[in-house]
């Protein structure tokens, strides 16, 4: 059974986009619409998935389809489906852009909830690279850490190799970093569009500094789908 941690303070300054309210966008077409339901206070932990469970995540610039790896990385799979399944991430937006210095087509993605109080479900324990045995490769999803130790709902996408992300333990200081829980299969071209978007040189604090996207992307949607849907 997945025990979820009762507290937490966060690490990375997840700061509220401009735009980022929950009102559906008006010239989205009508089968991306975001129509809001009020979410249930202690939805249900997902129960029986499949070893690999494959989800679509709906966006403005096109759809992106990701296989989470419930088997290697159980704890993480099932808080971002539980997340999904409640619909918390409708609505919400890919928010940051951080490109390598010197290679603007690398880099990595970031979106999710932004610690929005009313979509936040209770940290769940953080399921380093060195325990799953996955790592930050082109196209893995991973969670942000809400602290040195939790996760909640917030959650990067790769572009090319991310060796930073991965846990070095054996480094001094604070070095889990995320969790990589999956991997892209379907709408790279989509991710590095949205890499692409410009960004605010003058917000953005700590890690984010110059990394918020200036008009960040809505998510429409996140559904579970059949697999080869």
């Amino acid at each position: 059974m997945i025990r979820p941690l009762l507290a937490f303070a966060p690490i990375l300054p997840l700061a509220a986009c401009s735009g980022g309210d929950d009102a559906p966008v008006a010239n989205a077409p009508a089968a991306n619409r975001v129509v809001l339901t009020p979410y249930r206070r202690d939805p249900p932990m997902p129960t029986n998935l499949p070893d690999i469970v494959p989800v679509r995540i709906e966006t403005e610039l096109g759809a992106i389809t990701v296989a989470l790896d419930h088997k290697r990385a159980p704890i993480t799979t099932a808080n971002f489906i539980r997340y999904a399944d409640d619909r918390r991430f409708d609505g919400t937006f890919f928010y940051r852009a951080a490109r390598k210095r010197g290679r603007p087509g690398e880099g990595f993605i970031q979106g999710g909830i932004q610690h929005r109080a009313r979509l936040m479900l209770p940290p769940i324990r953080l399921e380093p690279t060195t325990e799953t045995g996955l790592r930050h490769v082109d196209g893995t999803i991973s969670m942000v850490r809400s602290t040195s130790n939790t996760a909640m709902g917030d959650f990067t996408i790769s572009i090319d190799r991310n060796p930073g992300l991965d846990a070095h333990p054996e480094r001094d200081g604070d070095n889990m970093r995320y969790a990589a829980f999956g991997q892209v299969t379907e709408g790279m071209d989509v991710v590095r569009r949205i890499l692409a978007q410009p960004t605010a040189a003058q917000e953005g604090t700590g890690p984010m500094a110059g990394q918020r996207l200036q008009r960040p992307v809505r998510i429409f949607t996140v559904r579970r789908i059949a697999p080869g849907g």
